[in-house]
């Protein structure tokens, strides 16, 4: 009461300058912290979208290389013809050194007999000796297998030392050899891990540098197996592991959201992080390892810092105008203040305000103060409601474009791929093939007699009958390879790693089964295929397509109910 007596005391010119001003400083105040954390909250979105990206493309090259390395594993042992040779015959020691030769970073490919006696092994390293009790040989019995990183053990002195100068340290692969129903011995490969630092390398933004951006690998147990600049000894001695209470993003639950938390590290430093579990595409190469990216908080909200203090800035030069201003205002006393009251009352229906105190001064400042919080409030229920209305439309449209998308890209009637997002499939798969040198085939299929089913049996058993052969593609196809339906009776089966003999074989296998299936209405079902395969890095998808489409018409044209493949 005694400040509002003192306050009172001083001029009009004076309380309405002194007013004004703090009321702008106090405004600005507010609306810089106010849009400075909402600023923070959409540049950590924003921010953390990039490193959420950045994380799964890592995860996906990361399990794409495991996949490769354990199928390398699994097809160099099943080369029958060259271990009835002997593990140690020269044809064998050949194909060691062709394939180190091809990726560098296996840097130990050996083979061991059912013992566990290393016969024959690039560069002739540990010949000779026993590795019955690594693990690596110990699965590698069973069947194939990937083993999670480890330091190097029996080649490290071996070896020249790594360019980082940590310590070596390998992903195995190993697979059985078998001579027909008898374990003969063990293929091994040994991956250097920098293969890991040469990915997540290769996927750091080139502005990285300036962010501060750093990828980081950590095992199914949380422990530190990658940190970029060769840190992760000295990192896994200060006890770094995955910190506590970041979300990990899985795409195994079906989860599309972004996660990131703001994560204090073992150096006591607060980074932006954000996390995703390495998805992979063999059950061979599932390791759970989890790969997160992380920004330092004050490079990720550095330029909502600076917003925040230029918006202070102007709001002190914004009162210290608007008191001048209030000052020459002043002069026209209280016919100027009725008019300014009656002025904010029609700003009231719509114009943005804030919400102003009650003042006890005079009759004129009571009223404006009156009338000004008045349109404050019906301007922030007003946005309120905007802003919740503009959330809610923004949800139903994401909706609708997620299920409009998944529409586009599928076949109503089988749930297969239609020919939009099997083209999409392909392309992939193709670019894939020719970086791999790896073999890629397609098997084109046609019911047989479809017409003739349809004018005799009606739409609902020819469409039953399509139901069937997906059913029937999808069952005797593997988990990698991608079925659509093209359109009509047409249907397609892209087989990655698999070459013209291989894909033959599965077109002969998928010819059977249908013929040998009895439709409750139709009866027999028999259809016709036709195989291509990837002839060179100049092929493409489309010329596949067209090839497999002639082999098809071929064996329509020799009669139905067989194979043909591309000329």
């Amino acid at each position: 009461m005694m400040f509002i007596t003192r306050f009172s005391d001083h001029s009009l010119r004076m309380q309405i300058a002194l007013v004004f001003g703090a009321l702008v400083v106090g405004l600005s105040v507010l609306l810089s912290l106010g849009f400075g954390e909402l600023l923070k909250h959409r540049i950590q979105r924003d921010a953390g979208n990039s490193l959420q990206v950045v994380a799964e493309n890592a995860g996906k090259l990361l399990a794409l290389g495991l996949m490769q390395r354990s199928l390398e594993a699994e097809v160099m042992a099943s080369a029958e013809v060259v271990w009835s040779k002997g593990l140690d015959s020269a044809e064998a020691q050949h194909m060691l050194a062709r394939s180190q030769a091809m990726q560098p970073t296996n840097v130990w490919i050996g083979v061991a007999d059912a013992q566990g006696v290393v016969r024959n092994a690039t560069n002739g390293l540990l010949v000779g000796q026993s590795v019955a009790q690594r693990p690596w040989f110990q699965h590698g019995l069973q069947g194939v297998h990937v083993g999670d990183v480890h330091a190097a053990q029996l080649l490290e002195s071996l070896l020249p030392p790594t360019a980082t100068g940590e310590p070596h340290r390998f992903v195995d692969f190993a697979a059985p050899i078998r001579i027909g129903p008898t374990t003969v011995g063990v293929f091994a490969i040994h991956g250097s891990w920098q293969w890991t630092r040469e990915v997540l390398e290769s996927l750091t933004p080139a502005s990285s540098d300036e962010s501060a951006l750093e990828l980081f690998i950590f095992d199914r147990q949380g422990t530190l197996i990658f940190a970029p600049g060769g840190r992760t000894e000295v990192m896994r001695a200060a006890g770094q592991r995955l910190p506590e209470g970041i979300q990990i993003n899985n795409n195994r639950d079906g989860g599309g959201s972004t996660q990131t938390t703001v994560a204090r590290w073992q150096d006591g430093k607060r980074y932006l992080t954000a996390a995703t579990q390495l998805q992979p595409r063999n059950a061979a190469s599932d390791l759970g390892w989890r790969i997160v990216a992380r920004q330092p908080v004050e490079l990720a909200f550095a330029e909502a810092d600076d917003t925040v203090q230029l918006a202070l800035a102007i709001g002190l030069v914004a009162a210290l105008f608007a008191s001048a201003l209030a000052w020459l205002a002043a002069r026209r006393l209280s016919v100027d203040l009725y008019a300014l009251a009656d002025a904010a009352s029609a700003v009231e229906a719509g114009r943005p305000g804030s919400d102003i105190p009650a003042m006890q001064s005079s009759r004129e400042v009571q009223q404006l103060s009156q009338s000004l919080g008045r349109m404050t409030h019906h301007l922030v229920a007003a946005r309120e409601a905007m802003e919740e209305k503009v959330r809610l439309r923004t949800l139903e449209l994401e909706a609708a474009n997620r299920a409009l998308d998944l529409q586009a890209r599928t076949d109503a009637l089988t749930g297969l791929l239609n020919r939009r997002g099997f083209e999409t499939q392909m392309a992939f798969a193709v670019a894939l093939a020719r970086r791999s040198s790896r073999p890629l085939s397609l098997i084109t299929v046609d019911v047989d007699h479809f017409k003739r089913v349809n004018d005799t049996y009606g739409h609902e058993a020819g469409d039953e009958v399509l139901r069937r052969l997906a059913r029937t593609l999808e069952s005797r196809l593997r988990g990698s390879d991608v079925v659509a339906r093209l359109g009509g009776e047409e249907f397609v089966a892209l087989l990655p790693d698999t070459d013209l003999n291989g894909a033959q074989s599965i077109a002969q296998a998928l010819v059977t089964a249908m013929a040998e299936q009895q439709d409750p209405v139709v009866g027999t079902i028999t259809v016709s295929a036709g195989v291509a395969t990837m002839r060179g890095a100049e092929d493409n998808g489309a010329a596949m397509l067209r090839r497999g489409d002639a082999a098809l018409y071929e064996a329509k044209g020799q009669g139905r109910n067989r194979v043909c493949v591309e000329a």
